[in-house]
């Protein structure tokens, strides 16, 4: 697994767009304002982008690729068409899935089911229902948050674009392929509870 996601604080900002189907995002060191990611929906089929301008856009599947700032892969984020709810399947940098997200029916605020390759829960990200803040607990430890950071009210207020801080415990072993499925998460909190 590559260092870069080591790191304990990210932040995520989408790419403005008025018109746009692709979700494309960047994510920063907050310590040095660096871009050290890019996650990238390249290859979006006609039919796709026709229905991401529909109210069917989140039932869209998507294919999110994470690369570092030199294109190197990481993580590849990956969703069917979704009816009731939605799977998405998390995958590392050498296609090896690394782990699954399911998506609760019926959840207030919205919420997923973590688990590793085995099908085995290791996590759930659950929101509030009266704003933009999830937590990713596990024994009810907290091993993760994202919250939405507003980019000023003229620019959110005319785009489509949202900025996130993803903050990962200590606590969250060095390494750990949970790492790469909560950094994967905060795709799917966008594209599937969010949109």
């Amino acid at each position: 697994m590559n260092p870069i996601l080591n790191q304990n604080l990210f932040l995520v900002k989408e790419h403005i767009g008025m018109f746009k189907a692709a979700n494309n995002y960047d994510i920063y060191s907050p310590e040095n304002n660096q871009i050290i990611m890019n996650c990238r929906e390249n290859n979006l089929g006609f039919f796709t982008k026709v229905m991401r301008f529909t109210d069917y856009k989140r039932m869209t599947p998507f294919n999110i690729e994470i690369t570092t700032a030199s294109g190197e892969k990481l993580i590849s984020v990956k969703r069917g068409i979704a009816w009731l709810r939605s799977t998405v399947e998390v995958f590392d940098e050498k296609d090896r899935l690394i782990g699954t997200f399911k998506q609760k029916l019926l959840s207030i605020g919205g919420k997923f089911e973590i688990l590793d390759k085995n099908e085995k829960p290791i996590a759930m990200l659950q929101g509030k229902w009266t704003g933009w803040d999830f937590k990713f607990t596990y024994e009810n430890k907290q091993l993760a948050q994202v919250n939405k950071k507003w980019a000023g009210i003229g620019k959110e207020f005319f785009t489509s674009a949202d900025n996130y801080v993803l903050q990962i415990e200590e606590t969250v072993a060095e390494d750990s392929p949970l790492r790469q499925l909560i950094l994967a998460a905060v795709m799917c909190i966008d594209m599937v509870l969010k949109e």
